[in-house]
């Protein structure tokens, strides 16, 4: 399961760099807003979220890890709090930012609200990577 979370989570990171760099394309180009492609990023996102809720509570330490030697050890923190924690804020803010452009009149402004809930979204998913323990990389 969490070398599926790992290998999910390069695919996000594509899905967001793809629906990024053709959002800005379409902003600065004045071309219309693709939905398709921010919809890539909020699916993978989603499916991300499921998985990594499923690890979350189904791994051996469950909810015991939010003792107060876990919260001392940064390793520990990181996956129990710090890392989920971030993930659902960046998951949130990609969901707004597709909601919204959803709605959005004008397609310059529905590429902006994407191109700027997406970057956020994007700097809290690479925040809290556990990028030394990471299994795609080791």
């Amino acid at each position: 399961m969490k070398h599926l979370h790992s290998t999910l989570a390069i695919i996000l990171l594509l899905a967001l760099v793809v629906a990024i760099v053709i959002t800005l394309i379409n902003y600065f180009g004045s071309k219309p807003y693709n939905r398709k492609i921010a919809l890539l990023g909020l699916i993978s996102a989603h499916l991300q979220l499921v998985i990594g809720l499923v690890l979350y509570f189904t791994s051996p330490l469950g909810l015991e890890a939010f003792s107060g030697a876990n919260m001392k050890n940064s390793l520990s923190r990181l996956y129990f709090l710090e890392h989920p924690l971030m993930m659902i804020l960046a998951i949130v803010l990609i969901t707004i930012g597709y909601s919204k452009a959803k709605r959005a009149k004008e397609d310059y402004q529905a590429n902006k609200t994407v191109m700027i809930f997406y970057i956020l979204g994007l700097i809290l998913v690479l925040s809290r990577i556990p990028w030394s323990t990471w299994s795609i990389l080791a």
